[in-house]
């Protein structure tokens, strides 16, 4: 409990305006504090009946954050209950801005750090009979030799760059190259596909839902995503889906499938947008049991390798010094890592894989991957994919 009290201490210090709320007894949530966000159709009504808090508003595409003036001290858990309810108003699409965090580590879940490995080979490509898109919503990409001169990386490489040590303390931050560790996950199983990377979240493993939101909005208006990787999530104020996230989701269509990682807290919790229905949620194995960590429960759909996975990593060298001959910070762009985070590729990267072979739309091929009839079903786990 010292050591979860510990890192939460360290996710509030390093984003002040972030708060923990528990509305529900023993389920707490993390979001920022006096901000909600509304569907873009909603903003003005929504506006209307907060304005006597109301501090600004931001419109995006199709979501728009509201901002409230701090001395009032809402709780915007309960406002925005209020406002989704209806009462002598229509019924609006409205939510707190929760924080949303990548899996290895989260605040109540266990601390597992990358740890540097031996190079692996680079995948070959088999023959494609389609060319397959997979999104990666997460930290961004860094220069890796798998992909280095692949013409999808060259298009959006300085754009998506991750930053490796924000805080200037010549020390790897906790989850800088996550996303990269992701790519090389998902390449290991799909060689031949396209990846798309949008930052959502920072090397700490922090970001929130305005930002997952906006990255759905951008790939819908891109629409070229085939499978969208998210390996991130939150657990809600009302443990309900956000709305407004769900809006985002749904937008996409129905030949885009969005899979993302049941999260570490090692709870049946539900943990979104693993737990939406149109989202593949991913729980880890450790050999052929759950791993210790993972989520579990109805919501999960699937689940793959999680722990001690070996992937694609960024190159940095830390101020640890060697220890018997080995130096634990020193990466050349290979890690082991563990979580929920690495699962959810593997199994986007099987749909991306069979898309390309069978020469089939995302949909058919999930349906394919994850058939039950075909595969090995777990409870509370889902399908277990390969």
């Amino acid at each position: 409990m010292l050591d979860q009290q510990a890192r939460l201490e360290r996710v509030l210090a390093r984003h002040p305006d972030a708060t923990v709320v528990e509305p529900l007894p023993g389920r707490p949530a993390l979001i920022r504090r006096d901000e909600i966000l509304v569907t873009g159709p909603d903003a003005g009504a929504a506006e209307d009946l907060v304005r006597r808090w109301y501090d600004s508003r931001q419109d995006g595409s199709g979501v728009t954050r509201i901002r409230l003036r701090a001395p009032a001290k809402v709780d915007v858990c309960e406002l925005t209950a209020l406002l989704g309810t209806g009462g002598r108003h229509r019924r609006l699409n409205a939510a707190p801005n929760h924080l949303v965090l990548g899996q290895p580590m989260w605040w109540s879940g266990p601390a597992d750090l990358p740890r540097p490995a031996a190079p692996l080979p680079a995948p070959r490509a088999a023959a494609a009979r389609r060319e397959v898109t997979v999104a990666i919503l997460d930290t961004g990409l860094s220069p890796h030799p798998w992909y280095a001169d692949a013409g999808w990386y060259r298009e959006q490489r300085d754009e998506v760059a991750e930053v490796l040590d924000a805080d200037l303390d010549f020390e790897l931050d906790a989850q800088a190259g996550h996303g990269t560790f992701i790519a090389g996950v998902v390449l290991t199983r799909a060689p031949a596909a396209r990846l798309r990377a949008r930052r959502v979240i920072g090397g700490d493993g922090v970001g929130d839902e305005l930002e997952v939101i906006r990255a759905l909005e951008w790939l819908a208006e891109w629409g070229r995503a085939d499978i969208v990787n998210i390996s991130l999530g939150c657990h809600t104020y009302d443990d309900r889906p956000s709305p407004v996230l769900a809006r985002a989701v749904a937008a996409l269509g129905r030949r885009t499938v969005v899979v993302a990682c049941a999260g570490n807290a090692a709870t049946d919790r539900p943990f979104w947008p693993a737990a939406m229905k149109p989202v593949v949620g991913v729980a880890a194995l450790d050999g052929d049991d759950r791993a210790w960590f993972s989520n579990h429960g109805w919501w999960v759909d699937a689940c793959a390798q999680g722990v001690d996975v070996t992937g694609t990593f960024v190159s940095f060298d830390g101020v640890r010094p060697p220890v018997n001959g080995i130096d634990p910070d020193l990466f050349e762009g290979f890690a082991t890592w563990s979580g929920t985070s690495f699962a959810a590729p593997a199994v986007a990267g099987r749909i991306a894989a069979r898309a390309a072979a069978d020469g089939v739309d995302a949909v058919t091929a999930a349906d394919r991957v994850l058939d039950p009839i075909a595969h090995p079903v777990l409870p509370d786990l889902g399908v277990v994919v390969d």
